[in-house]
C-alpha cells in the first residue's frame, strides 16, 4: 500500500473557535486542478507497474489518497491515519484483496511547510516520504528529517542559480518577493546570502500568503510603487502569484523585470492570469521539460464514478465541466457523466506541469523498486518477507535506476536529486499567448564557472523590449574612480571619488584606489600609472648650460691670468708675495671651476664621490695658498721692525709645507668620509610628487659638514689675517685685495647653507655650482686682475721701487 497526499483544494474556511465544543472538521474551498493531476500521476505510475511483470511480478500496489486542502494540520492529521492504518474518511471498494493497514511510503506532499510538518511526525517512525515538489533546502537536513525524499531539487541550488542569473544581468539593485511559510522564506534566505557574495543588494524583501488580509497585499503594492528598483525576484507559489498577479493589474504595475522561482515561471495556468502583460518578460528557473508516454491521455481519461458517494470526484467533475449533477437552479447546466474533456481548456486539461508529474511517477517507481529488491524478486517474488518501513527507507536511499524515458533516478545523502534547471524567458507570441522558451541551463554538478549557461538566444524584457533593463542604485563607477558608501545605504549605493593623485583605478566600481610605484606616477585620467619624469641638473637645460659656460669661462680666464703670468713671471710685481704660491693659487682655481663641472648631469656612483671631495681638497688647497700669501705679508712686513727675524720661519719651504699640511688634513676628512659613508646617487621621491629627483645622498652628514666647516674655518683665519695687513705700508698692499677676496668668499658661503637647505631637487645643486664659481671668481678677480691691469697697462708701476713704495705715485 502507497498513501497519497495531495491538495485538491487551496484553501479552507476561517472560522472564529468559542471552545465550548469540539471544533468541527476543516471545511475546504477552492478546488486545486493540480492536485488531481498529481494523483493521476500517482494512479498512472501504480497501474503501469501493476500491469507489467518487469518489476514486483505477482505483487499489486495499492493506495490511499488523502485531501490536505493545503492545511498544515490537515496534512499531520491524514500522515498519522496513513501510518496507523486508520481510515479518516472510508470508501467502499467493491475488490475484495488482502492489504496491509500500514502503507510502505507516503507520495506528497507539494509544499515544503506541510512536507516538514508531516516528516517530523512520521520520522520517528522510518516511513519515507517522498514528495514531488517540496523544494525548502531545509528538508535536507537529515537529522531534523530523516525519512524525507524528493524528486525535484532542493532549493539551495535554485536560490543561488538565481542569484547568479540575477549577477550576470548586471542587476544590482533589486527588490523581492516571498510566500511566507517555509518555502518562500527559506528560499529568500539563500538567495539573499548568495547575492551579498555577489554583490547584489535588495532594496526590499517583503511576504505573503494567500489567506493574507487585503491590506496586507495593498502594502507590499505600496513598497513596489515606492521603489527604485526595476527588477523585482517572486520566490511565489503559483497560488500567491495568482493573487499577486491580481493586484498589480488592479493598479496597473507594469514595466518591472520579473524574475521568478520554478513554482510559477512555468506555469501556464499563471501566464493565463497576466491578461495585462505584468510578467511579460519575466525569466526564471524550471524543472528540465519531461515526457512520459501514456500519462497524458490517462490523466484526461477520469470518468465519473458510479458511486454517488464520492463526494470529491463529484465536486471535481462539476468544478471541472461547470455543471451540477443536481441542478437547484433553472441558470445552472446539468452533468451528465459524459462530459468530453477535449472540449474544455482549463488547468486540469493543462500539461505544462509535466516535469512535475514525471517526478510523483519517479517517486512511485523508487518505491516499487525498493520493494523489488527487499522481496527478492525474480520471477516471482517472496510474500513471507516481514516488510519494515527502516528497511524500505534505506533500500530507497540506495536505489539507481532509469525510468523508461531513459531518466536516471537516484538519491544523494541528503535525499535530493541532482540539481538541474532550465532558465525559460516569458515571450508573447503573435497569437497573443505566453510561450515559455528555453534560453539556458543551469546544472549545479559542474564547475562554479560553467554552471550556468545561457543561449544565444534573444530574450524578451519587460514591456517586450529587447533591451537588458538596468537595476542599479548607483551606476559603476568609471576608470580613475573608487567607490564610496553612501551613509545609511546597502553597499550597492555609492557615489565615485576621484583617484588622489598619485593613484589609480584601471576596473569599473573599483572599492579602492591602487597606489603607483614610487617611480610611477598617475596620468591625468587616473587610471594608469605612466613613468616619473627624473630631473637632474642637465647639460642640456638654459640653468646647466649657463653655469657649464660660466665654469668653462672660469676656466679660460684663470688659464689667460696664468699665461700672463708666467710671461712675466721674472717681473716684481709677479716675483713679489712668493710667485711660487700665485701659480699654485692659480691651479687651485683652475681646479675649482673644474670641479663644478661634476655637479652638472646624472649622478652616478663616482660623480657623487668626486664632486664633493674634489669641492673640499680643491677649496681647501686654494685657501691655503691664500692663507700662505697672506701670512708672508704679514710676516715680511712684521720682519722689518727692529729685532725681529721672524721671515727665516717662514721661508719658501714652511710656505710649501703649511700649503701641504692644510690640504693634507681636509685629504683625511675626505678619505674618512669615502670610508664610512661615502655620498652615493639617490631617487628622491618625497621631494615632488609627480618627478623623481635624481641627487647625490650625502651619505654621512658629519662628513659633508666637515669639509665645509674645515674649509671656512681656514678662510675666517685668512681674513683676520688680512684684515690685520690691510694698512701695510706697500703701494701694492696685496692683503687688502685678499680681504676683500674673503670678505666675497665668506658672505658666499654664508648665504650658501640657508639656501642649499631651502632650495628644492636640482635648484640646490645649482645653488651649491653657484656658490664654487662666485667665491672663485672672487679669489681670482680680486687678487690677480689688479696685478694683470699694472702688467698688461701700467708697466712703468711694475717696478721693485713703486711696489716697496720708494716711489712716489703719480
Amino acid at each position: 500500500m502507497l498513501g497519497g497526499i495531495f491538495s485538491f483544494h487551496s484553501s479552507w474556511k476561517d472560522r472564529e473557535e468559542t471552545y465550548t465544543h469540539k471544533p468541527l472538521p476543516l471545511e475546504c474551498t477552492s478546488l486545486n486542478f493540480r492536485g488531481f493531476q498529481f494523483a493521476q500521476a500517482m494512479l498512472f505510475a501504480i497501474e503501469e507497474i501493476n500491469n507489467t511483470t518487469n518489476l514486483l511480478p505477482g505483487v499489486s500496489l495499492g493506495y490511499k489518497m488523502y485531501d490536505a486542502c493545503g492545511s498544515i494540520a490537515r496534512s499531520v492529521r491524514v500522515a498519522l491515519a496513513l501510518a496507523n492504518g486508520n481510515d479518516v474518511v472510508s470508501a467502499p471498494s467493491a475488490t475484495p484483496c488482502t492489504k496491509p493497514a500500514q502503507v510502505q511510503a507516503i507520495m506528497g506532499e507539494t509544499s515544503s511547510s506541510p512536507c516538514m510538518a508531516i516528516a517530523t511526525v512520521i520520522g520517528p517512525f522510518h516511513i519515507p516520504l517522498i514528495s514531488h515538489f517540496a523544494t525548502c533546502a531545509c528538508l535536507s537536513d537529515k537529522t531534523k528529517y530523516p525519512s524525507f525524499l524528493r524528486t525535484i531539487p532542493s532549493d539551495y541550488y535554485q536560490s543561488r542559480a538565481l542569484a547568479q542569473l540575477v549577477k550576470h544581468f548586471g542587476w544590482s539593485w533589486v527588490g523581492a518577493i516571498r510566500t511566507n511559510d517555509d518555502y518562500g522564506n527559506n528560499g529568500m534566505a539563500t538567495f539573499t546570502e548568495t547575492a551579498q557574495q555577489l554583490g547584489i543588494c535588495l532594496e526590499y524583501s517583503v511576504s505573503f500568503f494567500r489567506t493574507d488580509p487585503p491590506d496586507k497585499i495593498l502594502k507590499i503594492i505600496n513598497v513596489i510603487k515606492a521603489s527604485t528598483s526595476k527588477v523585482i525576484i517572486a520566490f511565489l507559489s503559483h497560488l500567491e502569484m495568482d493573487v499577486l498577479i491580481h493586484e498589480l493589474s488592479h493598479h496597473n504595475l507594469t514595466g518591472y523585470q520579473w524574475v521568478g522561482s520554478e513554482g510559477w515561471i512555468f506555469d501556464y495556468q499563471t501566464a493565463e492570469v497576466n491578461g495585462h502583460h505584468i510578467l511579460d518578460g519575466a525569466i526564471g528557473l524550471s524543472i528540465p521539460k519531461a515526457h512520459v508516454r501514456g500519462m497524458r491521455e490517462f490523466i484526461l481519461n477520469v470518468k465519473p464514478l458510479n458511486s454517488s458517494g464520492n463526494e470529491m470526484f463529484t465536486e471535481f467533475w462539476e468544478g471541472l465541466f461547470s455543471c451540477k449533477f443536481k441542478q437547484t437552479t433553472v441558470m445552472q447546466r446539468e452533468c451528465t457523466g459524459g462530459e468530453d474533456l477535449t472540449q474544455v481548456h482549463n488547468s486540469f486539461t493543462d500539461m505544462s506541469l509535466m516535469p512535475i508529474f514525471n517526478n510523483v511517477y519517479k517517486g512511485v517507481y523508487a518505491v516499487a523498486h525498493a520493494l523489488h529488491s527487499i522481496l527478492g524478486c525474480n520471477e516471482t517474488c517472496n510474500d513471507k518477507v516481514q516488510l519494515n518501513p527502516l528497511t524500505i527507507l534505506q533500500r530507497i536511499r540506495g536505489i539507481q535506476f532509469k525510468t523508461k524515458e531513459g531518466d536516471k533516478v537516484y538519491f544523494n545523502e541528503d535525499g535530493d536529486p541532482a540539481a538541474e534547471y532550465e532558465i525559460i524567458n516569458w515571450q508573447r507570441a503573435e497569437s497573443g499567448f505566453v510561450e515559455f522558451v528555453t534560453v539556458g541551463l543551469y546544472d549545479a554538478s559542474l564547475p562554479a564557472d560553467k554552471q550556468l549557461n545561457l543561449h544565444n538566444t534573444s530574450l524578451v524584457w519587460a514591456q517586450n523590449s529587447k533591451q537588458v533593463p538596468v537595476s542599479v542604485c548607483s551606476e559603476n563607477c568609471p576608470l580613475g574612480t573608487r567607490k564610496v558608501l553612501q551613509k545609511g545605504k546597502p553597499v550597492c549605493c555609492f557615489d565615485c571619488i576621484r583617484c588622489a593623485v598619485g593613484e589609480i583605478s584601471n576596473i569599473t566600481d573599483s572599492v579602492s584606489c591602487v597606489r603607483c610605484h614610487p617611480e610611477f606616477w598617475s596620468n591625468e585620467g587616473r587610471d594608469a600609472c605612466v613613468k616619473k619624469e627624473a630631473e637632474f641638473l642637465s647639460y642640456k637645460e638654459v640653468m646647466g648650460a649657463l653655469l657649464t659656460a660660466a665654469s668653462l669661462f672660469g676656466t679660460c680666464m684663470t688659464a689667460v691670468v696664468t699665461l700672463i703670468f708666467f710671461r712675466n713671471r721674472k717681473t716684481p710685481i709677479v716675483r713679489a708675495n712668493n710667485s711660487e704660491l700665485s701659480f699654485l693659487l692659480l691651479f687651485s682655481l683652475t681646479l675649482c671651476f673644474l670641479c663644478s663641472l661634476s655637479f652638472i648631469d646624472r649622478p652616478s656612483e663616482w660623480s657623487c664621490m668626486l664632486r664633493h671631495t674634489a669641492f673640499g681638497i680643491t677649496f681647501v688647497l686654494c685657501i691655503s695658498c691664500v692663507l700662505g700669501k697672506t701670512m708672508v705679508v704679514l710676516m715680511a712686513f712684521r720682519a722689518r721692525l727692529p729685532g725681529r727675524n721672524v721671515m727665516k720661519w717662514f721661508g719658501p719651504a714652511q710656505q710649501r709645507l703649511s700649503v701641504l699640511g692644510f690640504t693634507l688634513i681636509q685629504v683625511i676628512i675626505c678619505i674618512l668620509w669615502l670610508t664610512i659613508s661615502p655620498p652615493f646617487p639617490f631617487k628622491n621621491f618625497k621631494e615632488f610628487k609627480d618627478k623623481i629627483i635624481l641627487e647625490c645622498a650625502l651619505g654621512s652628514a658629519v662628513g659633508f659638514w666637515a669639509v665645509l666647516g674645515y674649509i671656512g674655518i681656514l678662510a675666517i683665519l685668512c681674513f683676520i689675517l688680512a684684515f690685520l695687513a690691510r694698512k701695510l705700508p706697500d703701494n701694492f698692499n696685496e692683503a687688502k685685495f685678499i680681504t676683500f677676496s674673503m670678505l666675497i668668499f665668506c658672505t658666499v658661503w654664508i648665504t650658501f647653507i640657508p639656501a642649499y637647505v631651502s632650495s628644492p631637487g636640482k635648484f640646490s645643486v645649482a645653488v651649491e655650482i653657484f656658490a664654487i664659481l662666485a667665491s672663485s671668481f672672487g679669489l681670482l678677480i680680486c687678487i690677480f686682475i689688479p696685478k694683470c691691469y699694472i702688467i698688461l697697462y701700467k708697466p712703468e708701476r711694475n717696478t721693485k721701487k713703486n711696489i716697496m713704495g720708494k716711489v712716489a705715485l703719480k
